[in-house]
């Protein structure tokens, strides 16, 4: 079944906050295993085990990719990108953001290091494709 880039592109950026999100799951449960204070939620921070400190980072950092990823994928949308390029980029980012927030909380730096460039890499495209749309 062959998408269209449009509903690839938008269906991306749904993923995207989802996956934002989804390393906050652990941060609960970390929260949960370290006695959750609810008048004080961010000052517990030091005493979370590190895979929930990982994840909370993996989290911040996910809002960050999100913002430069939602707009790189809007701007393909919005100038009509038609490209197989795109459809690779918007999935493979995807991928790579949830691949990064698991090598992260598991602390697998060099792995970590390489999603976080694909998925830089996935919007630096988008950007690429939409500018090249309008130049033509």
């Amino acid at each position: 079944m062959n998408l269209p880039v449009d509903l690839i592109l938008l269906s991306s950026i749904v993923g995207a906050v989802i996956l934002t999100y989804a390393p906050f799951l652990v941060v609960a449960w970390g929260r949960f295993k370290a006695g959750y204070d609810q008048s004080a939620p961010r000052a517990m921070f030091e005493q979370l085990p590190d895979y929930a400190k990982r994840a909370t980072w993996a989290h911040q950092n996910s809002f960050e990719a999100l913002t430069i990823y939602g707009l790189a994928a809007l701007m393909a949308y919005s100038t009509g990108v038609e490209s197989d390029w795109a459809r690779i980029a918007a999935i493979a980012f995807l991928m790579a953001r949830l691949l990064y927030s698991v090598f992260y909380i598991l602390n697998i730096p060099l792995g970590r290091s390489l999603m976080f460039a694909i998925g830089s890499l996935c919007g630096w495209t988008l950007f690429g494709l939409s500018i090249l749309k309008v130049m033509n």
